[in-house]
C-alpha cells in the first residue's frame, strides 16, 4: 500500500472554485533573507491531486469557469453556504456562451469516459446484461439523465460530490491506515509461526529492540504551537527565532500567496518535526506511518485553527489561534508510536475477515480446478471419438479395396473406371467399325450402306 501526502488545496470552496485567482496578499517582508527561491512572478503553481476519481474534470470545469469575468466575480463575493447550498450554481446560466459550449464538451467527454470504465468491467465479468443508465448513477458528480450539456444541477453536484468525499477523506484514511498497521502485525505472527524456539525468541527480541530504537528520538513538539512554528522560522526559514511574528510567518508560507494555508502548505510545515522521529535509512522507521504522521498532524492544526471548517485557514483565524493559551502552552504530542493503533480483538476480528477471504478464494480455486479437469476430460472423450471415427474410415476403405471397389473420392465418386463400365450418359470413346478390338461374343452387324442403289423392276 503507497500512502501519498498530497491533498487537496481548495476542498469545500468548490474545491472547484476557490482554485480561481483570487485578490493575492501583500507581504512586507524581504523574502531575499530566506532560504530558497522565490516563485517567479505570474508562474502557475501546480495544485495537487484531489484524489478523486474525477479529479482531472474537476480541474477542467475549474479552470473552464475561470475563463468567465462575471462567475468569477460573483464567486469572490459567495461565503461557503452560497457555495454549498447550491446558490453559486445558479449563476452558470449568466456566464458567456463560449464557457457552456465549452461546459458541455467537458461533461460529454467525462460521461464517455465513465461509460467506457462501465464497459471495461462488464467485459472484466462477462456480464452483458448490465445497464449502463443503472451503473452511471453510482457516479454522483454529474446528472447522467442529461449526457448532452453542462446544467446548473451538474455544477451543484460537483460541489456536493467533492465536498462529501473530501470531507470524508481523513476517516477513510483513518480506516485504511489501522488495516495496514494489522495486517503488519498478522504477518508478523505468522511468520513466527513457522520457526522453531530459538528462532522465534530472536526474532522477537530483535522485534523489541527495533521498538525501543524507533521510540528513542528528540521531543516532538506540538503541530501548530509557538514552539513548533518557531523551529520552522529558525531551521527552514533561516530567520532570528527572536524575531518571530506570526503575521510574517503566515505570508511567508502562503507559498501561492492565495491568502490562505490549504493542507498542502500547512503539511509543509511539519517535516522538521517528522525528521526527528523518521529516517528512511533506518530499518526500524516505517515511511508509509510518517505520512501518516504528517496527516494526523494537519488534521489536529485544521481541528483547531479552521473556525468555520472550509479547510483552508486565514490570516484572521490563523492570528486568533496564536492568541489561545494552547498555542503558549500546548500539551505533549503522542506519536503513533506512544500510541495503540487497535485492540487485540480488532486484530483478531480482521484475522477472521483475511481468513475467510482466503476461505472464499480456496473456494473458486478448487471450483476453477474443478472446470479445469471436467473441460480436459470432455477433450479427451472429444479426441478418442475422433481417432475411433478415423479408424472406422480406415477399415472401411481397406475392406473396399479388398473386395474390388476403388476408394471413393471426396465426392463420393469412383476414382478410375474398370473396363467396359461407362456412366450413364457418356458418349462411346470410339466410333462404330473402327480398329478397336470387340468383346468375345460379339458380333459387329454389317454397316448400312450409304450409296443409293436403283432398284430394276
Amino acid at each position: 500500500m503507497k500512502w501519498q501526502s498530497v491533498l487537496p488545496q481548495q476542498c469545500i470552496l468548490l474545491m472547484t472554485c476557490l482554485l480561481m485567482a483570487l485578490e493575492a496578499v501583500p507581504i512586507d517582508i524581504d523574502k531575499t533573507k530566506v532560504k530558497g527561491e522565490a516563485h517567479a512572478e505570474g508562474e502557475k503553481i501546480e495544485n495537487p491531486d484531489t484524489g478523486l476519481y474525477y479529479d482531472e474534470y474537476l480541474r477542467q470545469v475549474i479552470d473552464v469557469l475561470e475563463t468567465d469575468k462575471h462567475f468569477r466575480e460573483k464567486l469572490q463575493t459567495a461565503d461557503i453556504e452560497e457555495i454549498k447550498s447550491g446558490k453559486l450554481s445558479r449563476e452558470l446560466d449568466l456566464v458567456s456562451h463560449h464557457v457552456r459550449t465549452r461546459l458541455d464538451e467537458l461533461k460529454r467527454q467525462e460521461v464517455a469516459r465513465l461509460r467506457m470504465l462501465i464497459k471495461a468491467k462488464m467485459d472484466s465479468v462477462q456480464d452483458t446484461g448490465l445497464d449502463h443508465q443503472a451503473l452511471l448513477k453510482q457516479f454522483e458528480h454529474l446528472n447522467h439523465q442529461n449526457p448532452d450539456t453542462f446544467e446548473p444541477k451538474d455544477l451543484d453536484m460537483l460541489i456536493k460530490a467533492a465536498t462529501s468525499d473530501l470531507e470524508n477523506y481523513d476517516k477513510t484514511r483513518h480506516e485504511e491506515f489501522k488495516k495496514y498497521e494489522m495486517m503488519k502485525e498478522h504477518e508478523r505472527r505468522e511468520y513466527l509461526k513457522t520457526l522453531d524456539e530459538e528462532k522465534r525468541q530472536r526474532e522477537e527480541s530483535k522485534f523489541e529492540e527495533m521498538k525501543k530504537k524507533h521510540g528513542d528520538h528528540p521531543k516532538v513538539h506540538h503541530p501548530g504551537s509557538k514552539d513548533q512554528l518557531k523551529e520552522v522560522w529558525e531551521e527552514a526559514d533561516g530567520l532570528d527565532p527572536n524575531e518571530f511574528d506570526p503575521k510574517t510567518f503566515f505570508k511567508l508560507h502562503d507559498v501561492n500567496n492565495d491568502g490562505f494555508l490549504d493542507e498542502q502548505e500547512l503539511e509543509a510545515l511539519f517535516t522538521k518535526e517528522l525528521e526527528k522521529v523518521y529516517d528512511p535509512k533506518n530499518e526500524e522507521d516505517d515511511m508509509v506511518e510518517m505520512e501518516e504522521e504528517r496527516l494526523r498532524m494537519r488534521e489536529h492544526v485544521m481541528n483547531e485553527v479552521d473556525v468555520n471548517k472550509d479547510r483552508l485557514v486565514t490570516l484572521e483565524e490563523f492570528l486568533r489561534a496564536t492568541e489561545k493559551k494552547e498555542f503558549l502552552e500546548p500539551d505533549s504530542w503522542e506519536t503513533l508510536d506512544q500510541q495503540q493503533l487497535f485492540t487485540e480483538e480488532e486484530l483478531k476480528e480482521f484475522e477472521s475477515h483475511i481468513s475467510q477471504q482466503e476461505d472464499e478464494l480456496r473456494k473458486k480455486a478448487e471450483d476453477l480446478q474443478k472446470q479445469k479437469e471436467e473441460l480436459q476430460r470432455q477433450h479427451d472423450q472429444l479426441q478418442a471419438q475422433k481417432q475411433e471415427l478415423q479408424q472406422v474410415v480406415k477399415q472401411m476403405e481397406q475392406k473396399k479395396l479388398q473386395q474390388g471397389n476403388p476408394p471413393a473420392g471426396p465426392a463420393g465418386e469412383l476414382k478410375f473406371q474398370p473396363p467396359g463400365e461407362h456412366k450413364v450418359g457418356d458418349a462411346p470413346s470410339h466410333p462404330a467399325g473402327g480398329d478397336q478390338p470387340l468383346p468375345p461374343g460379339h458380333v459387329q452387324e454389317p454397316a448400312a450402306r450409304t450409296d443409293h442403289v436403283q432398284v430394276h423392276p
